[in-house]
């Protein structure tokens, strides 16, 4: 009877388990996007249709740009409207409405900056046609919206409604990528202030030194040269610092913390179709759902395509051909902001300005926190900026910031695409307000260029390199600087460019461009090298050369390591098989390479423990500092310590360089020796993929659903194909200006945010394994028809 009763029990409880995934289901369902027949809508002139291929790809039929971006507007809501929400609100600093006190200390540092209503003064200085085009795309986002037979499935699981979407909030989109890809806090300069103030200047220069043989530049300087010198070992020690006392040991990641993005431009005099050809992969944090939304529509006036990657939030292309020019994008790294130290009064009511005393303007920000009372913030701004800290002395801290000026931040990236040549983009580069971008341009007359999309602040009376007092020294931006002064690289002579977040150029350019944490040079190098080493290029050249993850950079360490092994007699069992592993180096971050592994982690370790006595001194003056902030090229200085083993800058834990060197090594590979092999422990292991949507650890039972597969991959910082378990090519392509049919591209997940959507991964397995996927919609699969009401 007891079994009945249990058996009549577990019967139930599956009847209830199966009714409630039912019901969820269902409830799932109904958020999905409309993809067939036909829709009244309001606000338009005439039919848009949305038509979608097999893979999501979207193409918009319209005969008006305004209803284009209305068209575009709806299928960025259909398929996305929980990203374009988040992207609104992080700029704006209202994500505490979502997700509570968790986003507080995040909301209360962007609102410093007044993103929301610097987006409607930007607004008010557009073009008409600019705003008709905003303006239309709004309704397209809010009429995708309502079309939905249930909210996008992320506001069921936070019991939220969405916001209606405003014109503001495109601009809002804008800053999002601002802040993603430059320091609304301007952690470069202000840690680069900190050494400064604390170190001796010959320990300062050493430990900031910015170049050295992994520069590759576009251009050189005047007397020709294209390295910066390397700075000399310092006379001063750790031993003439006050002693911080016991060593703080911080781990290494990776020290190149803000993983870059590639591309370059061959012309078409050395193309195999005799096509110019831009290739572009913007590394980002890889996610669900990607960042970028394909999509194509031809402009009404004279039927050219226009396809690429859109961004969800805004009408623009960002980065695709026209038919007649392509372009694609990497972060600057430039020096875009400045930081004020400011001297107060007692009451800290006034600031000294070289004119004298000002009040602050003061304003209040409400901020919507979920679950507890609305949190007052107040916003304190100075006529050069907002106040957005205090240093270590306490002293307040201000920021000027070319974020803060319309023509910062616009939406004149739009006559991208009517521009028929390099020339003609590279004129319109100054005016883009976007986050400073090195612009790689190909035409289809086969010439390509580079140049600055972004204005260049016109500094007076300062270099901008580290917080100053300018109540004293009386500097300031005197508006930005003339299209004559912006640089650029038109048609050269070795018919290639290429960059990837380092530096781009030398002598008084490079000065005028400033620097905000520039990458190393090795993997700008690295694809410099290929584009010079071939004759022709066609786009499975270009696709090659992204998947490039030779470890040229890695090989002067495992020589090393390999020397220092040998001077040792007494190995470890696990240094012993270490040994051997890197004796049959491979040079590559392939998935089955355990020598890559070692190698990697093993610099990293010795990193760790050479640069931890200049943590622990400046963590002693500052306990927030961290020199990962003030440095990504910590090769330059970690080289020449192990190259020259200067006794006064050895960790004083250790008694030799070759006692720190050996102590690493132990640190990575015992712990990997401990089963007895190293046979399992290859890079893959250590650099599987780890995309996810970010509701995924709210619905930590089903995160699977929401996530890509945990595949090991390929690839590293160092080199061409970057790849780690978070951060990677956001998207990957290659288009020649009216070859469009040769181009392909990638996106590491699919175009809808919605697990029970078809498109959800689709185009994911291309990205993992590097298969060519078309640029152009294919036939369509679905076609939905929005008409006039």
């Amino acid at each position: 009877m007891m079994g009945k009763i249990l058996f009549r029990s577990l019967v139930g409880l599956l009847a209830i388990a199966l009714i409630a995934a039912a019901i969820v289901y269902l409830m799932l369902r109904q958020s999905l996007p409309v993809l067939d027949g036909s829709l009244q809508v309001d606000a338009l002139n005439a039919a848009v249709s949305i038509e979608r291929d097999q893979q999501g790809l979207v193409e918009i039929v319209g005969t008006t740009r305004p209803d284009i971006a209305f068209g575009l507007g709806f299928a960025h809501a259909q398929d996305r409207f929980f990203q374009m929400d988040l992207q609104r609100r992080n700029a704006a600093g209202e994500l505490s409405a979502l997700f509570g006190e968790a986003a507080l200390k995040h909301d209360k540092q962007v609102r410093a900056h007044q993103f929301r209503q610097r987006a409607s003064a930007t607004i008010a200085q557009f073009s008409a046609g600019q705003k008709l085009i905003l303006s239309a795309y709004t309704e397209g986002v809010n009429a995708g919206l309502a079309a939905l037979g249930r909210a996008p499935f992320e506001y069921t699981l936070l019991n939220h409604s969405p916001t209606p979407w405003r014109d503001e909030d495109s601009m809002l989109t804008v800053f999002s990528m601002i802040l993603v890809l430059q320091d609304d806090q301007a952690l470069f300069e202000r840690s680069r202030g900190t050494l400064a103030q604390h170190l001796p200047a010959d320990l300062y220069a050493f430990f900031t030194q910015q170049g050295g043989q992994w520069d590759a530049p576009l251009v050189a300087d005047d007397e020709g040269n294209t390295q910066l010198a390397s700075a000399p070992l310092p006379e001063h020690g750790w031993a003439d610092l006050s002693d911080p006392g016991r060593m703080v040991y911080r781990p290494q990641v990776s020290e190149d913390m803000v993983v870059g993005s590639n591309n370059w431009a061959v012309a078409g005099a050395v193309s195999k179709h005799g096509g110019a050809i831009v290739a572009d992969d913007m590394h980002l944090a890889v996610r669900v759902p990607n960042i970028w939304y394909r999509a194509q529509w031809r402009l009404p006036d004279d039927q050219r395509l226009i396809s690429g990657a859109t961004l969800p939030g805004t009408p623009l292309l960002v980065a695709g051909s026209n038919s007649h020019l392509a372009w694609g994008f990497t972060n600057t790294q430039g020096d875009w902001s400045d930081v004020i130290v400011l001297q107060t009064n007692d009451d800290e009511s006034q600031y000294l300005t070289a004119d004298g005393w000002r009040d602050f303007d003061i304003e209040q920000e409400h901020i919507l926190v979920k679950g507890q009372a609305t949190e007052i913030f107040e916003v304190k701004r100075t006529h050069w900026g907002p106040v957005i800290g205090r240093d270590d002395d306490n002293r307040m801290l201000a920021m000027i910031w070319t974020a803060h000026f319309h023509q910062g931040a616009n939406m004149n990236a739009l006559a991208l695409e009517t521009a028929n040549t390099v020339e003609a983009a590279v004129a319109l580069a100054p005016q883009i307000g976007i986050p400073h971008q090195n612009l790689a341009l190909a035409d289809k007359d086969g010439n390509i260029a580079w140049t600055i999309a972004g204005p260049f602040p016109n500094r007076q009376g300062t270099d901008g390199k580290l917080p100053e007092d300018w109540s004293q020294t009386g500097a300031s931006w005197d508006g930005f600087r003339t299209a004559e002064e912006h640089p650029s690289v038109v048609k050269p002579l070795n018919h290639r460019l290429w960059t990837a977040n380092a530096r781009t150029l030398s002598g008084d350019a490079f000065e005028r461009m400033g620097d905000s944490a520039y990458a190393l040079g090795a993997r700008q190098q690295q694809i410099r090298d290929r584009l010079l080493a071939g004759d022709n290029f066609d786009e499975a050249d270009m696709l090659a050369l992204q998947l490039d993850d030779e470890a040229r950079f890695l090989k002067p360490w495992r020589d090393h390591l390999l020397k220092t092994l040998a001077a040792e007699e007494n190995l470890t069992p696990a240094l012993q098989a270490m040994q051997i592993e890197l004796s049959n180096w491979q040079g590559f971050a392939a998935i089955e390479s355990v020598s890559y592994r070692l190698v990697r982690e093993s610099r990293l370790k010795i990193m760790e423990l050479a640069i931890a006595p200049l943590e622990t001194y400046m963590m002693s003056k500052d306990p927030a500092f961290n020199y990962s902030n003030a440095n990504r090229q910590t090769e330059y200085p970690l080289w020449q310590m192990l190259s020259l083993r200067p006794a006064h800058l050895l960790n004083k834990d250790f008694n030799s360089w070759h006692e720190l060197e050996l102590f690493a090594m132990k640190q990575v590979v015992e712990p990997l020796f401990a089963d007895g092999t190293l046979t399992n422990d290859t890079w893959g292991e250590a650099n599987r993929v780890i995309i996810q949507h970010p509701m995924a650890r709210f619905v930590a039972p089903i995160h699977w659903w929401l996530s890509m597969p945990n595949e090991p991959l390929r690839g590293d910082t160092h080199m061409p194909r970057v790849q780690t378990p978070t951060h990677g090519a956001s998207e990957r392509f290659a288009v020649s200006p009216g070859k469009e049919d040769q181009a392909y591209f990638h996106m590491a997940t699919g175009q809808s945010a919605h697990p029970l959507s078809a498109f959800f991964g689709k185009g994911h397995q291309d990205w993992v394994e590097g298969n060519a996927s078309p640029w152009l919609k294919g036939p369509t699969k679905h076609r939905l028809t929005l008409v006039p009401n």
